[in-house]
């Protein structure tokens, strides 16, 4: 069995960001230590609890710092980067980390955010560009020859190979590091990409029938591509806690750090978007 964390990462709003930079290191830290096979670090811009813009700026200081654990990206935001530079930057660290590294992509799914960079989220705005990002990195990152790109939202044109100003960086990783792709929403149109493209899925642990509404679009989506989906792919992020009893656990996870979190900030949060229901383990329980 293989083993990973994701970290949004949550640090309460009262602990300084240096403060939390370092609390987030020595976590990676000791979960390679302690044997993980991967980290996932989140970003978001606009809620105190998840003070992470830049997951490459966490992963770039990890890498020296840690041996073994691959550093995933999960997840950058595609629709807030220009995918140019977006994929320079990928390209760039992923010789720093020497294989290491796996990156993740989303649509971003916190409204806040939607606001602060102008994207029109409920019309599915940014679902569009985050397709059309990750074609125009992957074009960037695979094509040999000169080419052009006029999307909906961004023009790219790559350069004559005999031009001094020639795109030069490629991923370490050949073709490319593995992509995986986030999704929120049952059903998403995300997991359908990342199905027919053969990515990594990559879903919250919340309710089952959330999840498989997810996993059913996904495996969907591979088969008609011509694939047998293989669920070992399949990355789950749910908080587990662990102490020498059943009773110790509930207790800890319930009056430390894990339960504030919820208590503060996840249970509203999902309760204002009218998210709850996907948190439910069956149908008709009651929100409270």
């Amino acid at each position: 069995m293989k083993t990973g964390a994701f970290m949004m990462p949550n640090n309460p709003p009262h602990r300084s960001i240096l403060d939390g930079h370092k609390h987030n290191l020595d976590y990676i830290c000791f979960l390679d230590k302690a044997g993980y096979d991967e980290v996932w670090i989140g970003e978001h811009y606009t809620t105190p609890w998840e003070p992470c813009p830049s997951p490459d700026l966490i992963i770039a200081q990890a890498i020296d710092k840690t041996s073994n654990i691959k550093l995933a990206t999960g997840a950058f935001l595609l629709p807030y980067h220009h995918p140019a530079e977006l994929a320079q930057r990928i390209a760039y660290l992923d010789h720093m980390a020497e294989g290491r590294l796996i990156v993740g992509v989303g649509a971003g799914g916190f409204p806040g955010d939607w606001q602060l960079f102008d994207v029109d989220a409920m019309a599915g705005v940014n679902r569009d560009m985050m397709f059309e990002s990750v074609e125009i990195m992957m074009k960037l990152w695979t094509s040999k020859e000169p080419f052009r790109y006029e999307g909906k939202y961004w023009t790219v044109q790559l350069p004559e190979t005999e031009d001094p100003t020639r795109f030069h960086l490629r991923p370490y990783q050949q073709p490319h590091p593995p992509l995986g792709v986030t999704a929120l929403s049952p059903q998403s149109p995300a997991m359908t990409m990342a199905g027919e493209k053969g990515y990594i899925p990559v879903n919250l642990g919340l309710g089952n029938q959330y999840l498989k509404e997810n996993w059913d679009t996904y495996e969907r989506a591979v088969n008609e591509a011509g694939r047998e989906a293989d669920r070992s792919m399949w990355r789950l992020g749910r908080d587990i806690f662990i102490a020498d009893t059943d009773k110790e656990a509930k207790k800890r996870a319930l009056e430390g750090p894990m339960g504030t979190t919820w208590r503060d900030y996840l249970l509203p949060l999902f309760s204002k978007f009218g998210l709850l229901d996907i948190m439910k383990h069956k149908p008709g329980i009651a929100d409270s």
